[in-house]
């Protein structure tokens, strides 16, 4: 079993995340925000400007063994619902990290987690890069396919 993290080191982890996060806003330019949660103490929220999909946001959750991440690639698709979910599965092959899910209200989301000992400034950056990078990459096909009458 993974190290279950007292309060002082979820606090170390904390200003670590703090820290890390705001180097990130400042040296990357896709990055237009970055935000501590107000009702969720131990959650942080990046906003990415995108090219494919206008922004993209990922939000962080630290847990006691865990960092969980999560983004919004869409909502529930209107149509061809098994083709659209298909595609999403096959994609979730390529996908190092993270894997495409059905959450609220059916909306397609981007999830993963990393244990707390992984962390390291450069897999934050790691993280959120590739979350980034797997919106603008998959958001194209999967709104098409999913809203395909709009289009």
């Amino acid at each position: 079993m993974s190290e279950l993290h007292d309060g002082s080191a979820l606090a170390l982890v904390e200003r670590q995340l703090d820290e890390w996060l705001h180097t990130l806003a400042a040296v990357n330019p896709a990055v237009q925000a970055v935000a501590r949660d107000e009702e969720e103490p131990r959650r942080w929220m990046v906003r990415l400007k995108g090219e494919a999909k206008e922004y993209t946001t990922v939000w962080l959750h630290l847990g006691q063994r865990t960092l969980r991440y999560e983004t919004y690639l869409m909502p529930a698709p209107e149509e061809q619902h098994a083709q659209l979910y298909e595609h999403l599965l096959r994609r979730n092959e390529r996908l190092v990290g993270a894997h495409f899910a059905i959450g609220v209200e059916d909306a397609i989301f981007l999830r993963g987690e990393l244990p707390l000992v992984a962390l390291s400034e450069a897999e934050l950056d790691r993280i959120v890069g590739s979350l980034y990078a797997y919106v603008e990459q998959c958001f194209p096909a999967a709104i098409r396919i999913g809203f395909a009458s709009r289009f």
